[in-house]
């Protein structure tokens, strides 16, 4: 089948069988932002948005990819200019390994897009259904918080070098406030 869709704001077609996920796709064609981690959707690291919204492109089938605007991360910023929540990320040490975070950007451009002032308890809830195994969640919650203030235009905190105080732990999958 032919799998037509808006690929990062460019009208693509790929070659796809009937069986392919969104992501085999994606791979076989050189978008290697989403990750493969699972495969059933319980890690989030293949994360990609399709019409706007956060979906797993390991268990979304092609064909309802196809007709669709689909953003992965090679769609955001550059390397020589980053998007801000790229940035933030940088900024506030938000990245360890790096496996997850294609995902958990894109999951926080969707939340950052629905809700630009988000609480914190809104970021953490909107991140769980993206597991980070090096991290404690603490910087990435940071880097999400301090994003919203940058794509809201105020970078202050950015500017002089500071990270937004956080009152807890990120809660795990594991218990409240135990870290990993």
């Amino acid at each position: 089948m032919q799998l037509e869709l808006e690929l990062n704001g460019k009208r693509r077609t790929f070659d796809a069988a009937k069986s392919d996920v969104l992501l085999d796709v994606l791979r076989r064609n050189g978008y290697t932002g989403p990750k493969r981690g699972c495969d059933t959707g319980a890690c989030g690291m293949c994360t990609v948005q399709i019409d706007g919204e956060p979906a797993m492109s390991c268990v979304t089938p092609v064909a309802r990819a196809d007709g669709s605007s689909v953003e992965t991360i090679e769609g955001l910023g550059s390397q020589d200019d980053l998007h801000p929540i790229q940035a933030a990320f940088v900024d506030n040490s938000a990245l360890q390994c790096g496996f997850c975070i294609p995902g958990m950007i894109m999951r926080s451009k969707a939340l950052l897009e629905e809700n630009p002032d988000p609480s914190e308890a809104e970021v953490r809830e909107a991140l769980s259904d993206n597991l980070c195994r090096c991290t404690g969640y603490k910087k990435i919650v940071e880097a999400v918080l301090d994003a919203a203030d940058r794509m809201d235009g105020d970078a202050a905190l950015a500017a002089d070098g500071g990270t937004v105080a956080l009152d807890r732990e990120y809660p795990t999958r594991r218990g409240e406030g135990e870290s990993r």
